[in-house]
């Protein structure tokens, strides 16, 4: 019996683990944990906020799926990291913030780190066949593929939480969006699988069939294909190395077309932002993924406009200096900082 501790319980990676592990008989679930919202019965052990370091020493997991929103999470990864505990990750955007600590801290522990997003997780499974030489990062496009500039100014929440494909909180479905969550990806690949920023290329997939596409040396592509349910990632990663059944119907290769076409980087300018934070190294990927979470959350509050969101970040990156930090109390003061200034920015 595997004993899973899932963190971000109620949010929709959350409920969707949990469906999985009612369903799998080799699962237990003896610890949950969400930011607000109650989550009482769920778990032997529960928490709602707080730091979870608590919670999962006295649940004493033997997998961790950290499905916590943002920054937030960067508590639980790093805690799962240093104790050497198996860590599911869905949450991107602390190994984005902290990618070189949570490297050190995971070859401290020597436990084993399986990503959840979908794209990672097909990566990560295409890339037990070899050295991957590249990869292939695919995204949907959001609700906004193919528009202009002038066509996103006034686009409302309502309108940018319209995915065409994925069913997601509404913070990532505005990352969607604005092709940030795309950068987070090409980062957080770049901190999983080793490779330079040159060697990880995003191609636009409207029908979010095939997950990620890895290259090899001998010229050979293989890809994961799959219709987009988010089940199949967290149950691989929750059974690693095993496959469990789950109930999610096998791909008809005749219901659509396999299309790809580059990414308007003119457009969707939080794509390039985020690659460019990150082949700059230091804290300057943290300090992008912090002014564009207080970025999202003045769009979805009314406070600014779609494209402000990319106009805060680039103008938050160019204010910060980008220093390494040595540990995390540094890289809370980066986050902390860079959140001041892009209130700053809009207020």
């Amino acid at each position: 019996m595997t004993r899973v501790a899932l963190l971000g319980a109620t949010g929709s990676i959350g409920r969707q683990a949990l469906e999985v592990i009612e369903a799998n008989q080799g699962l237990e679930l003896v610890a949950a944990s969400s930011g607000s919202t109650p989550i009482d019965g769920l778990a032997p052990l529960t928490q709602v906020g707080g730091d979870p370091a608590e919670l999962l020493e006295r649940a004493a997991p033997d997998i961790v799926l950290n499905a916590t929103l943002g920054f937030a999470g960067l508590r639980a990864t790093m805690w799962a990291l240093e104790q050497g505990v198996t860590l599911a990750l869905a949450n991107k955007e602390s190994l984005v913030a902290a990618g070189e600590l949570a490297l050190a801290a995971r070859a401290r522990g020597g436990g084993a780190l399986i990503p959840v997003d979908s794209e990672h997780s097909a990566l990560f499974q295409c890339a037990q066949l070899g050295e991957p030489e590249s990869l292939v990062v695919t995204a949907s496009g959001g609700p906004f593929r193919g528009r202009t500039r002038d066509e996103l100014a006034d686009v409302t929440a309502d309108q940018a939480l319209a995915h065409p494909t994925w069913s997601m909180g509404a913070k990532i479905t505005i990352d969607s969006a604005t092709l940030a969550n795309k950068g987070l990806e090409v980062i957080e690949a770049h901190f999983l699988f080793g490779l330079p920023y040159e060697r990880i290329e995003v191609v636009v997939h409207p029908t979010s069939i095939v997950h990620g596409v890895v290259r090899f040396r001998d010229g050979a592509s293989i890809a994961h294909l799959g219709y987009p349910d988010m089940r199949v990632p967290i149950s691989y990663a929750l059974t690693y190395p095993d496959r469990a059944a789950t109930p999610v119907p096998a791909l008809d290769l005749t219901a659509g077309p396999l299309e790809f076409f580059p990414p308007d980087l003119e457009t969707f300018r939080m794509l390039a932002l985020a690659r460019d934070a990150g082949e700059r190294g230091g804290t300057y990927a943290c300090a992008f993924n912090a002014a564009n979470e207080v970025a999202v959350a003045a769009f979805l509050e009314g406070r600014i406009g779609f494209l402000d969101i990319a106009a805060l970040v680039e103008e938050v990156l160019g204010r910060v200096d980008g220093a390494p930090a040595a540990d995390l109390a540094e890289l809370r003061e980066v986050d902390r900082r860079a959140r001041e200034l892009t209130v700053l920015e809009w207020a």
